[in-house]
């Protein structure tokens, strides 16, 4: 896919995105999108038969909109004491064009919950190819759940095209880059980077470009993958999605796919690498089968704490 191939709204919209974030950027995106393929692999026609024959699918489709709350409590050296118990929403992988009863039960998992900021890590579609319309209108009716602070970034399922319409709804997109977070008189750093599993267009150096080597860094990455380059960078804490958990797992929560080359320590939960803290979301939303086995949704509130 090329420029040329955008619509005359999507075209100007980009190359408008293009000087903000880089126009070989932009390039590099639609060029990968354009080799998509909308044909499923013979692992996911084999999973859908296997759950039918097994008879889970009812339970594992139940699962799936069993959205849990998980609680993770970080402690970072460099966090201003300003910021002592500021408390992030986490929601990654909700693929809205999956199952249209899994956005009611998203906002209703959403009522009544405290946070200072919300953070997306991406993967707002499932389709990976075609129209994106109703993942922005799901996204519309999701934003006033979200708080007044909201910052995403794109998953190896997102079109670079829904961009502009996603910030236009109130969900700015952090491409490679980094935006100051403010409490009081201290600050924090949120950076977020391009996907790093498939579309390989992250950019951690241009995100973090500018900032203070002494600050205290929260990066929203959608993969976990490039947690050795968020170390080596200063990174304090590395939130992601992707993984899923695994989502169809055996029992005990172990993944029988995790659909990343990162350590399997790194697939769900809380882990952490040398001085890095990180977070792998296992997702509210499910992929290619909208069944949950052993490895329930989530949504995730993040408190910081001063080490």
């Amino acid at each position: 896919m090329q420029l040329s191939d955008c619509t005359a709204t999507e075209r100007e919209a980009l190359e408008a995105l293009g000087r903000r974030i880089g126009p070989e950027l932009v390039v590099q995106r639609l060029r990968r999108e354009g080799m998509r393929a909308p044909a499923p692999r013979l692992s996911h026609r084999l999973m859908r038969a296997g759950l039918r024959l097994s008879g889970l699918r009812g339970r594992g489709r139940r699962n799936v909109l069993d959205i849990q709350l998980r609680h993770n409590e970080v402690r970072l050296e460099r966090l201003p004491a300003g910021f002592d118990g500021f408390t992030l929403l986490h929601v990654s992988d909700p693929h809205l064009d999956m199952d249209l009863e899994f956005q009611r039960h998203l906002i209703e998992r959403l009522q009544g919950l405290v946070f200072d900021a919300c953070v997306l890590t991406g993967d707002f579609r499932f389709h990976g190819f075609g129209p994106y319309q109703g993942v922005l209108d799901a996204l519309h009716a999701l934003r006033p759940h979200l708080g007044e602070q909201v910052h995403a970034v794109l998953g190896n399922h997102d079109t670079l095209r829904m961009v502009p319409g996603m910030e236009a709804r109130g969900f700015p997109v952090l491409m490679n880059e980094s935006v100051p977070v403010r409490r009081g008189s201290d600050t924090i750093v949120l950076a977020g980077i391009d996907d790093a599993h498939y579309f390989r267009t992250h950019d951690l150096h241009r995100a973090l470009a500018g900032v203070e080597r002494h600050s205290c860094v929260v990066l929203l990455s959608h993969t976990p993958e490039p947690y050795r380059l968020a170390e080596h960078a200063g990174v304090q804490l590395m939130l992601s999605g992707h993984t899923h958990g695994g989502q169809i797992c055996l029992p005990g929560g172990i993944p029988v796919f995790t659909e990343t080359p990162a350590p399997r320590a790194f697939v769900r939960g809380a882990w952490r690498y040398r001085s890095l803290a990180g977070y792998t979301s296992v997702g509210c939303g499910s992929s290619v089968v909208d069944v949950r086995l052993n490895c329930l949704p989530e949504v995730t509130l993040h408190r910081l704490r001063c080490a």
